[in-house]
C-alpha cells in the first residue's frame, strides 16, 4: 500500500443551491487527496484540485487572508452551486 503523501484534507458540504448531480448534501463530511476524488463530480474535483494539492503539501496563503488550514470553494457550477469546505487536518 502507498504511503501517504503530506497532510490529510477533509472536505465537508457547507452549501448547495440548486440540486448537485453528484448527489452530495450539506453536511457530507469526506476524506480527499490527489488521488482520492471522493466521489465528486469532475468539474468539481477539477476545480478544488489547485486547493487541495496546496493544503495537502503544506502550502498555505498568508494569514491576512484568514485560517491557512481551512478553505471554502464553490463548484463551477453557478446554476447548481455547492460549497466546499476543504480543511487540513494536522496530525
Amino acid at each position: 500500500m502507498a504511503e501517504q503523501l503530506g497532510y490529510r484534507v477533509v472536505g465537508t458540504i457547507k452549501g448547495i443551491k440548486g440540486s448537485c448531480g453528484a448527489g452530495l448534501k450539506v453536511g457530507d463530511t469526506f476524506e480527499l487527496s490527489g488521488h482520492n476524488t471522493a466521489g465528486l463530480c469532475g468539474f468539481f474535483y477539477h476545480g478544488i484540485f489547485p486547493y487541495l494539492i496546496l493544503l495537502q503539501l503544506g502550502g498555505g496563503l498568508p494569514p491576512e487572508y484568514g485560517d491557512p488550514d481551512v478553505w471554502e470553494i464553490d463548484c463551477v457550477d453557478k446554476l447548481n452551486l455547492v460549497t466546499i469546505e476543504l480543511q487540513r487536518i494536522r496530525e
